[in-house]
């Protein structure tokens, strides 16, 4: 049987709150991810991500249950250079040109040899003799990417990693990381693009007051509570210069009246309505206008707050 890259029984961590009460921040969760993946992990400020990707790193101990990262102690396998994470800000130095500072990189791990080999992952070939101060902030971004593959690791959690980046570099970069995990390894990844989480992760785990709320496959999850709406074209004979003819429309509305139907409209499901309709986050938020609008829950950095 493969060894699952990460496996948690139970985890659970309390801290002292104020006056002596006990604040469980993970309750409890039981998470299995297998080599290979790439998972989405999602939920609101104050949901226990960071605190389980603390555990998951080896930056603090559980107060119960278990935790596993490829069958080792999560401090052992992250020393072993199993193990990277990718920050969203800071980290590098701007007077150093991007092979240089991968250089750097490669030899505090003792792996000189990965120097091109990372340089041509990352897409940055082009970039290798340009200072880092002069990179733009997807560029930088891919640079960091770099950085955390220098060990070969079997397991990449990374923070925001697209942010920065325009819509070919996204892609460009979705397709690097598609193929390091066709090599087998495991890319867990938090982002407060949705639709990204939505077209990129093969798996989304949702968690809302320290516990999991859902867990699957991503269509799925999506499909499960994400709800439908439905909309209709009209035929054009009933479409003028001044829009939808008003009898017709006084027609439709009179047919489907008796079913209780006000709007119509259809597309697909939507995993930003099941984030809504599982964590509880606030569905509208009035805009200036009055209307309401919907604004994305500003989803903590994981990589960056475990490692901070």
């Amino acid at each position: 049987m493969t060894t699952p890259a990460l496996e948690a029984i139970g985890l659970t961590k309390r801290f002292r709150g104020p006056g002596g009460h006990s604040l469980t921040a993970v309750d409890g969760i039981d998470l299995t991810i297998g080599s290979g993946e790439i998972v989405a992990f999602l939920g609101p400020n104050g949901a226990g991500k960071t605190t389980t990707v603390d555990m998951l790193l080896g930056l603090t101990s559980p107060s119960g249950g278990t935790v596993r990262v490829y069958g080792e102690a999560p401090r052992r396998a992250v020393v072993d250079g199993r193990v990277s994470a990718v920050m969203q800000t800071g980290g590098l130095l701007p007077d150093f040109t991007v092979r240089e500072t991968i250089r750097a990189i490669a030899a505090l791990h003792g792996r000189p040899d990965r120097v091109d080999t990372v340089v041509e992952r990352a897409g940055l070939g082009k970039l290798a003799d340009r200072l880092v101060q002069a990179c733009s902030g997807g560029e930088q971004q891919r640079l960091k990417f770099a950085l955390a593959l220098v060990p070969d690791p079997d397991l990449v959690i990374l923070d925001e990693p697209t942010t920065g980046m325009d819509v070919g570099a996204r892609q460009e970069f979705w397709d690097t990381m598609r193929a390091h995990a066709a090599d087998g390894r495991t890319v867990v990844f938090a982002t407060h693009y949705l639709a990204e989480a939505d077209a990129f992760a093969d798996r989304t785990v949702l968690m809302s007051h320290g516990r999991i709320r859902a867990d699957g496959p991503t269509a799925e999850v999506r499909a499960a509570y994400g709800g439908q709406t439905m909309t209709i074209r009209p035929p054009a004979d009933v479409v003028g210069v001044d829009g939808i003819d008003r009898a017709w429309l006084d027609d439709v509305r009179r047919a489907v009246a008796p079913l209780g139907v006000t709007d119509l409209e259809v597309s697909s499901a939507s995993l930003e309505a099941a984030f809504l309709a599982l964590t509880g986050a606030p569905e509208t938020d009035p805009g200036p206008s009055g209307a309401a609008t919907y604004t994305p829950t500003d989803l903590p950095t994981v990589a960056q707050e475990a490692l901070q």
